[in-house]
């Protein structure tokens, strides 16, 4: 038996946009392995602990938020990634709030030896993309600021993929001061 369920509604339901003040609060992933996923998130990324629950779950943040990113073992403990070709989570995005902050991050991945799936300039922001240990799609990004947008001649958003020059964003980490304690953004859920 087959359900279907209709994925656009019929007449006026969208007219109304979001309120332009809604954010996704927060992402709460299932790991295989807590401890390893909080060697990354925080050791590697630099997320703080806020809350741990044994070895089940764990609740960290950027700036003191009570939790950016849940981690849970509760249905997952000890088991793989889902196969390729099936649905779920795409990747988890993290936004930086400057380039300076985005180039901190690639030399902590390099100092980690945490291998890079991509690195792309998408006009409106640059991002990299890699894989946490239980094998779920990140993104570590920033947006540039939306005067600076890529746009058609009739003002529509223009953006594209090209290669990022990883060397080039690492001169920007070079440049700037140690990064302040409040400065991380929450992370989102978007599309390569």
């Amino acid at each position: 038996m087959t359900t279907q369920t209709k994925i656009a509604p019929d007449g006026d339901t969208f007219a109304a946009p979001i309120d332009p003040g809604v954010r996704i609060g927060h992402v709460h992933l299932k790991v295989a392995d807590l401890d390893r996923a909080l060697a990354f998130y925080c050791g590697v990324l630099g997320f703080e602990l806020m809350q741990r629950m044994g070895p089940q779950a764990a609740f960290i943040s950027a700036g003191g938020y009570h939790h950016h990113i849940g981690l849970n073992t509760w249905e997952s403990r000890g088991g793989p990634a889902p196969p390729p070709g099936t649905t779920g989570l795409y990747h988890l995005a993290i936004l930086y709030p400057t380039r300076a902050r985005l180039a901190d991050a690639l030399r902590r991945l390099i100092a980690a030896q945490i291998p890079l799936d991509g690195a792309s300039d998408h006009g409106v922001s640059e991002a990299l993309y890699l894989r946490d240990p239980d094998d779920n799609g990140v993104e570590l990004y920033w947006d540039r600021p939306q005067e600076l947008w890529p746009r058609t001649a009739d003002g529509k958003l223009a953006m594209f993929t090209h290669r990022l020059d990883l060397r080039d964003l690492l001169r920007e980490a070079d440049a700037a001061p140690p990064p302040q304690p409040a400065e991380a953004a929450a992370p989102t859920v978007r599309d390569r």
